[in-house]
Formats: structure tokens, C-alpha cells, sequence
């Protein structure tokens, strides 16, 4: 077995694809119209073979505050990466907010940033 999609909420589906398009550099693996108000959009870093992300639209009040804030203000995911200061310089030259410089940890080189809901995000090169 393997973890193969993570369901994160959005505002918005077009919003949400253009940012992951655009500033992560992510390639849409589906994009599905299921009915006048829902959509199955899977995105993934070009070429990983991790898991991908299910922009699922939140519907309704709950789902809206839990939007941005899925982990209680925690890294909420991990980006990994061949070769960070590439990305880094990459991520930051397209508008990405890191929240901290590079560093080092026993277990790699990191970063966090924000995606565009204020998600944090670890991008690390492990060692």
C-alpha cells in the first residue's frame, strides 16, 4: 500500500490551480467537472511519485474556517526535493512566502513557507 491523494481544502478551484500551477510548479493529473459546483482536481509536482493533492472545494461554514488551517497551525505538508537551493531560489522567484531562511537539520535541509490559504509547507532536501 501507499498513501496515493490527500484531500486539502480550497476556496476555489481555479485559484488553487493556478497557484500550484504557477508558483509550485505542480502539473494537473485530473480535472473532472462532477456536477455545477463540484470538481475532481488532482495536482502533483512534476514527475514525483508521492502523493498528490485533491483540491476539494470546502462546502459549507465548517469546512471554509478549516480552510488554510487543516493542521492547527502546524507544517501541514512536506515538499521534497533533489536539490533545494534550486527550488528555493525557484519557489521565491515566483512569489512563494517563505517564513524562514534555509537551514540545516540533522535530517536535511529545510524551509517553510506559506502556501496561498497560509498552509505551512516544509520544502527539505534530505540528507
Amino acid at each position: 500500500m501507499r498513501l496515493a491523494t490527500i484531500a486539502y481544502l480550497v476556496r476555489d478551484y481555479d485559484e488553487a490551480v493556478s497557484w500550484f500551477a504557477g508558483k509550485l510548479g505542480f502539473e494537473v493529473l485530473e480535472d473532472t467537472k462532477l456536477s455545477e459546483a463540484k470538481r475532481w482536481v488532482v495536482v502533483a509536482p512534476k514527475g514525483g511519485a508521492g502523493a498528490a493533492l485533491l483540491l476539494a472545494k470546502a462546502d459549507g461554514a465548517e469546512q471554509e474556517a478549516r480552510i488554510g488551517d487543516q493542521t492547527g497551525g502546524r507544517v501541514f505538508l512536506f515538499l521534497e526535493t533533489d536539490d533545494f537551493d534550486r527550488d528555493h531560489a525557484r519557489m521565491r522567484a515566483s512569489g512563494v512566502a517563505f517564513l524562514e531562511a534555509p537551514r540545516t537539520e540533522p535530517y536535511g535541509k529545510v524551509a517553510v513557507f506559506e502556501d496561498l490559504y497560509g498552509a505551512k509547507w516544509d520544502l527539505i532536501q534530505p540528507f
